[in-house]
């Protein structure tokens, strides 16, 4: 039984370790990102929180994060950027593929624009469209919903 507790402590120390060095990389990487009030200006939007989410066909984190946009996108406001990914038709191919339908803008110039270098990378505005959060790598679906929320207040 002390094998099996001291084991399950060991799992837990590691899995905070990991979560900390985790989010320092994505903040590291965040860094670059654009920092100025919402850049796109032919969007038409609320007056809600925002989260904008570049994302890949070809990146497979994205896709392992896809069911955490979809999810999100039920209950707020989505918008989500799909870098290099081919034609309209090739990514809402990928989207019914995967089931999914989330509002997506095919990339001309937004990651260029925002300067994103990593995918996925989600960025998160408050109601005024001021950034409050951004994310690189994967987000679980708690992490969107408690950020979302926070920026909806």
């Amino acid at each position: 039984m002390k094998k099996l507790q001291h084991s399950l402590k060991e799992i837990i120390i590691s899995l905070i370790i990991v979560t900390i060095i985790l989010n320092i990389v994505s903040y590291y990487r965040s860094l670059s990102v654009n920092h100025e009030k919402f850049p796109i200006q032919n969007i038409q939007l609320n007056d809600q929180a925002l989260m904008v989410h570049f994302w890949a066909t070809w990146c497979p984190i994205c896709k392992i994060e896809a069911p955490n946009i979809q999810q999100i996108s039920k209950h707020y406001n989505v918008l989500t950027v799909a870098v290099e990914s081919g034609s309209d038709e090739e990514i809402q191919k990928y989207l019914d593929k995967n089931n999914l339908d989330f509002k997506v803008i095919n990339d001309k110039q937004y990651a260029q624009k925002f300067n994103i270098q990593v995918f996925p990378t989600t960025i998160i505005y408050d109601k005024n469209k001021n950034m409050i959060f951004t994310e690189v790598g994967y987000t679980s679906t708690f992490g969107l919903y408690l950020r979302m929320w926070w920026a909806n207040l």
